[in-house]
């Protein structure tokens, strides 16, 4: 049956928004608790971002998330993005707050939806997911651009078309079309998350399946997304061709066994070295963001769905 995006908090029990909110805060948690390489972690914190930024900020964002059933996708977004920026000084997770709100109003149309007779599973949240990303407007654009020039990205630049720092004339998708070559969030927007279900998905239910800790399920998952993808934030801040190399960093530290053996374990360690520096330059951020879209499938999936990742 056609997804139905006509929900409200009366539409889905009663306990659901608070469930997914929940899983969007634990899955900010796992996976900036992981040893990702070049990232801020259990073991690392960069100059002016610290592992408590983000963890404060993973809470800070669960009441936006409560509220995605009856608000838009920009009003989540800007909500979300504001009760961070009263908790920390710094911007800790606009990507994630952008991939995570589509992704939760979709989640919650297709409980919805399941409760009306149709089936709950990841397919049934891409399905709805498409129809919510064709619903986004203008305003969801507008409070997007707002949230954005609040949180000020590294390397953000400028633009000639529908540039962040002006009023938007066009939807958030045709926004987002206009920037998905530069920024893989943005590319997530209009390929239906096309990374997080192909790549990042994946690995991570791959790496479970075998019974991997989760822990350096989302380590795997993160190299597999960046050894395929190049990160678009190294290239805003070095060019492609650098974001292109760490990329192929990630894939010989994959080919060596990532996570699976101790020589990959090794090259995982010497990879994370490589990409640190005091200017963070290096930092493979946006896909840690890609990283934490595939955290909160694979919970939603097992939790609230009732499947086994």
């Amino acid at each position: 049956m056609p997804c139905n995006l006509a929900i409200n908090d009366q539409d889905v029990p009663m306990d659901v928004p608070k469930q997914i909110a929940r899983l969007v805060q634990e899955a900010c948690i796992r996976e900036v608790c992981a040893p990702k390489p070049g990232n801020v972690n259990r073991k690392h914190d960069f100059s002016d971002t610290s592992l408590e930024d983000f963890l404060v900020s993973a809470v800070a964002i669960g009441h936006a998330f409560e509220k995605a059933a009856r608000v838009s996708v920009g009003q989540t977004v800007w909500q979300a993005t504001m009760d961070c920026r009263r908790h920390v000084r710094s911007n800790t997770n606009l990507g994630i707050i952008l991939l995570m709100a589509p992704l939760v109003k979709a989640s919650l149309s297709a409980v919805e939806n399941s409760e009306a007779g149709g089936q709950t599973n990841l397919g049934k949240v891409r399905e709805c997911l498409r129809a919510v990303l064709l619903s986004l407007t203008v305003e969801d654009a507008r409070l997007v651009y707002t949230a954005i020039r609040a949180a000020n990205p590294g390397g953000l630049g400028r633009v000639p078309e529908q540039d962040v720092l002006e009023e938007p004339s066009v939807t958030l998708l045709e926004a987002m079309q206009l920037a998905g070559d530069r920024d893989s969030v943005a590319s997530e927007y209009v390929t239906e998350f096309e990374i997080t279900y192909s790549i990042g998905l994946p690995s991570l239910g791959e790496a479970l399946s075998k019974g991997i800790n989760f822990t350096d399920a989302v380590v795997q998952a993160f190299l597999t997304i960046l050894s395929r993808v190049p990160d678009t934030l190294i290239a805003r801040k070095n060019g492609a061709e650098t974001a292109r190399q760490v990329s192929q960093w990630a894939e010989e530290v994959l080919t060596q066994g990532g996570i699976y053996s101790s020589r990959g374990r090794e090259n995982i360690l010497e990879f994370d070295s490589a990409l640190r520096d005091s200017s963070h330059k290096l930092n493979p951020g946006t896909t840690a963001d890609l990283t934490a879209a595939a955290v909160f499938l694979i919970l939603l999936e097992k939790e609230t769905f009732g499947k086994s990742p």
